[in-house]
């Protein structure tokens, strides 16, 4: 695997080593040692999770709290989407700043959120399967999350605003400005 670093250090792109011949392909989609080794990124993912989404979906930007924190390494297995990671670490020099990157099943690539970061997609094929691992477990009592239309931050979804499918949840999240709950760029994550 090779990591591809963005614009934010901590947010980073795993793209797999892909074999392919008349049969199909083959590639390891993930190996702790080897993340570990090439990431520097010492964390232990402890569920996987998947959805099933149709164009315009648009989930995020989700996060959780406190000692429930959860970094997520995301990919796609069928269809596109534009994954997205906002960092929301008070004093953090990219506060507020966002890495959009378009995974598909055709680049095998995937994300890795951070803790301390809201992560969110927009579905841009006809349909999408998206999966991802995290290393905490859902809290519900921990669920946090910011507005996906946030002209402070200023996402472009690549998808037309009146094509956007939103829960009724993700229909009233708050502004970064008014989160009542965010990280601290000093508390160590991890």
């Amino acid at each position: 695997m090779e990591i591809i670093r963005t614009e934010i250090p901590e947010v980073f792109i795993v793209e797999p080593r892909v074999f392919g011949d008349a049969r199909g392909y083959f590639f390891e989609s993930f190996n702790a040692a080897e993340f570990e080794a090439k990431s520097g990124v010492q964390t232990t993912f402890v569920q996987d999770n998947e959805s099933k989404s149709k164009y315009g979906v648009l989930r995020g930007l989700h996060f959780q709290k406190g000692e429930h924190a959860q970094s997520k390494l995301v990919r796609v297995v069928r269809g596109r989407v534009l994954d997205v990671a906002v960092d929301i670490r008070k004093g953090s020099p990219t506060f507020g700043k966002y890495v959009a990157v378009e995974l598909s099943e055709e680049n095998h690539r995937q994300l890795f959120v951070p803790r301390g970061f809201a992560h969110g997609f927009a579905v841009l094929s006809e349909e999408a399967v998206f999966q991802y691992k995290c290393d905490n477990l859902y809290a519900p009592q921990a669920e946090g999350a910011i507005a996906w239309n946030d002209p402070q931050i200023g996402i472009d979804w690549k998808i037309d605003e009146a094509d956007v499918l939103l829960s009724d949840k993700d229909k009233c999240h708050p502004m970064l400005c008014d989160a009542p709950w965010l990280f601290d760029y000093n508390e160590k994550l991890y």
